[in-house]
């Protein structure tokens, strides 16, 4: 990165226009994004610590931050010279706070607000599931406000009516384990590579869903909550019942997997009609890395076109942890005049319904 100006000699933006850099650090992607309030996303850059997780089964969290730390400033530099910009262009500095791993959230904060110190601009933390929530207004035709977002990620499951930018309503949410999550813990039962839930659903599209009867959680009673902790234990007696056939039986794996995909996808289309029938909304948002599984997409599509709502999801490459995401929600907040102190939030967890619209915030 390059620049010299200094804090006090910092350019004033005008009313209407931003220009925010984004920090993602929850978990193991190191995402990093810069937005324009006129001209939209001008640039963004993601590391994905997939292959220094793999030989553990799962995140370790010391390898995730070490990694960050690594990563974060190339990336940044990397934006900027991307668009084309300098470190004195940057007007503002949003950051993910948590929900998320405490230590990967640490070096994302730390160096956002040492960041923007040193730049003389603002820097806001911003809440990981308002990212998701608000990911698909990236897109060249963005949903309308009010819609119901089902947000669906390795740790998150819950669908949330999102009436305008802080202003959310949890209509329901996971008990246990969320969707992503039971996809992975399948994934692993299942022995397939990490991470889990891709490899299970490449698996599922060539197996038989209906071989095996599988349960739809909780659909059978009133509400809008999930459960998939039984789904996965149904899964490990199913295979443990058919170990002695294994070794015959080339189709078994890709069976039950297309059988569990299939019932956590009914299971979540089920939650959705009955949230849009709740809310009497028009327009379904799918956010969070489970919105990238085809067999959903496909399936609440079909739903939309029967019951007469739009379905909007983010591109593919913003489902999952990105800058892109933060820096927009931040944008947004920065421009509605919020602001914080000089202080570092992270917090491992934050529950959504803390959050308030941007005109109602006090300062931190």
């Amino acid at each position: 990165m390059h620049g010299s100006r200094t804090a006090t000699t910092k350019r004033q933006p005008g009313p209407r226009t931003m220009r925010v850099l984004g920090i993602e650090t929850s978990c193991d992607e190191t995402g990093v994004a810069l937005f324009d309030s006129e001209r939209g996303l001008l640039a963004h850059a993601l590391h994905s610590q997939v292959e220094l997780h793999a030989e553990y089964g799962g995140v370790v969290p010391e390898i995730a931050s070490r990694d960050h730390v690594r990563k974060l400033l190339p990336l940044v530099s990397h934006c900027l010279a991307e668009a084309g910009l300098d470190r004195d262009d940057i007007d503002g500095v949003a950051y993910t706070a948590g929900p998320g791993l405490i230590g990967a959230l640490l070096v994302g904060a730390s160096t956002g607000r040492s960041l923007a110190l040193a730049l003389g601009v603002p820097a806001l933390p911003v809440h990981h599931m308002e990212g998701h929530l608000l990911a698909p207004m990236l897109e060249a035709d963005p949903p309308e406000l009010p819609f119901v977002a089902l947000l669906v990620s390795g740790g998150h499951s819950m669908l949330v009516e999102v009436r305008t930018i802080g202003d959310y309503r949890l209509l329901g949410e996971t008990l246990d384990d969320a969707a992503g999550e039971a996809f992975d813990k399948t994934a692993k039962l299942l022995g397939l590579g990490y991470p889990g839930g891709p490899a299970l659903a490449r698996l599922a599209e060539q197996g038989d869903p209906s071989r095996f009867p599988f349960p739809r959680p909780m659909t059978d009673r009133p509400g809008l909550d999930f459960s998939f902790s039984g789904l996965k234990t149904h899964t490990r007696n199913l295979y443990q019942r058919h170990a002695a056939e294994r070794d015959a039986d080339v189709t078994l794996e890709a069976d039950i997997a297309a059988g569990f995909q299939l019932a956590v996808v009914d299971t979540l289309a089920i939650k959705c009609r009955r949230a849009m029938q709740h809310t009497r909304a028009r327009q379904l948002v799918i956010a969070g890395g489970v919105g990238a599984n085809l067999t959903l997409r496909e399936r609440l599509k079909a739903d939309g076109e029967k019951h007469g709502w739009a379905v909007a999801y983010p591109r593919l490459a913003f489902c999952t942890d990105n800058g892109a995401m933060i820096a927009y929600a931040g944008c947004q907040r920065l421009l509605a005049g919020e602001h914080t102190g000089l202080g570092i939030a992270a917090r491992a967890r934050w529950p959504l319904d803390e959050l308030k619209p941007p005109a109602t915030e006090a300062a931190a």
